[in-house]
This record gives C-alpha cells, structure tokens and sequence, in this order.
C-alpha cells in the first residue's frame, strides 16, 4: 500500500483533464481537495472541492494549508493564449507562466516537505512545451519549464520515496478547444484521427499514483496519438 491517508490535491478539478483525474483517484482509493476558480461538478463523499484563484499567492497557500495532510498532487489547472511573433500578449503570457509554474512551485513547495514514501507529484504538461507549435510559444515555454521542475525535484526526493513527473498530452478534447481566447491557433488533429480523451490521461496519472510505478520519476510523458512521431 503507497500511503494509508492517500489524499490528493487535483488542481482544475472542476472540468476537462482535472476533473477526470479526480474522478480515477476517487475510484482507486484517494481522497481528493479538487481546486478551482469554477464551482463543484464532482459529488462523492471523498471529494471536497475549494474555490481559489491558484494565481493568488495568498489565496492558494490558504488553500493548501486549509486542505490537511496531503501526499499526492496533480497540477491540471491551465489555460491557452497565443499567438505569432510581433503579436505576443506579454500579460497573457505572464499569466500562463503564473498559473502554470508559478502556481505549481508554490503548490509543491509546500506539499513536499510534508509528504512521506509513495508521495505523487505530477504535472499535466504539454505536446506544445516537448516539440514546439507555432502560435503557441508563451504557452510551450510554461509547460516545458515543468519538466525542468520535475526533473530538479525528482533528484530531491528520490531518496525520501517520492515520485515527481509530467505528462504531456497532444490536442485533447476537453473545453480548452473552445475556448474563444485561443480561435486563431489552428487545432493540430493526432495522427490517430481523433482527439485525446481526458479519461486515458487520467489513466496514466492513476498509474503513475500507483505503487507499480515507483521507479519511475523525472520523466515527462507524451500521451499524443502519435504527434510526436
């Protein structure tokens, strides 16, 4: 057994890649603080929800402090803004870099201390921050800066049993598409013909929570249907 608290913290928790993390957690056995600056869609008797602003310095270290004993957290909280050399949106940029690495330095920085062996750390990265996208430079910047995290901080804690890793999915079909914000970027369809379903992302999570996956760590894991080939 990894940890007999086995309580996570889901960022994003409330739609999309978050939500379907929370949901496999709950069901293998976790006790899930899903944090979100949208209201509840997850009813279980496991699961608390928390509204913060996770770009809110204050906001969010009130949160995970108010969460308890943690050892388990998944980074899914992000948004999408871009656009093409000459036209960047330098604070939509900094807000990606905010809610992307910042929040997730200051999440971790406070959760890691305290967990103990078979802690989990994993961050939803990108297909953008492993091989580039055109249009999509500040947002593939903040993702790729997360494997850099992981891989500092898996050293760390390799030795205390803590496991820290990115997985990076291709175009998946979660609200983000629609997002009006991002209607410029044209939408790159993976090799096997339709999007990543949020659901075999949050397989992968699952397993990596899992005591079968403790040798691995510092790693940054495509799930893009052949993208990157």
């Amino acid at each position: 057994m990894i940890n007999a608290m086995r309580h996570a913290i889901v960022t994003g928790a409330s739609s999309g890649i978050g939500a379907a993390v929370a949901r496999r957690l709950l069901v293998a056995g976790w006790r899930i603080t899903g944090f979100d600056l949208s209201p509840v869609t997850i009813d279980a008797d496991a699961y608390r929800h928390v509204i913060v602003d996770l770009t809110d310095s204050a906001a969010r270290l009130a949160a995970v402090d108010g969460a308890g004993p943690v050892n388990g957290l998944v980074h899914a909280a992000g948004i999408m803004r871009g656009g093409r050399l000459g036209e960047l949106d330098m604070a939509a940029g900094e807000l990606m870099w905010r809610l992307h690495v910042e929040a997730a330095i200051a999440l971790a920085d406070r959760l890691a201390p305290q967990m103990t062996a078979g802690g989990r750390i994993v961050m939803i990265g990108s297909r953008a921050g492993q091989r580039g996208v055109a249009a999509k430079s500040q947002y593939g910047a903040a993702k790729a800066a997360l494997a850099g995290l992981a891989r500092s901080w898996a050293k760390e804690l390799a030795l205390r049993g803590i496991t820290v890793n990115v997985v990076a999915p291709a175009a998946t079909d979660t609200a983000m598409l629609a997002d009006p914000a991002r209607s410029a970027i044209p939408m790159e369809m993976p090799p096997i013909g339709r999007l990543i379903r949020p659901e075999e992302i949050a397989g992968l999570v699952a397993y990596l929570f899992s005591e079968d996956a403790a040798a691995i760590t510092g790693q940054d894991i495509a799930i893009c249907g052949g993208s990157s080939l």
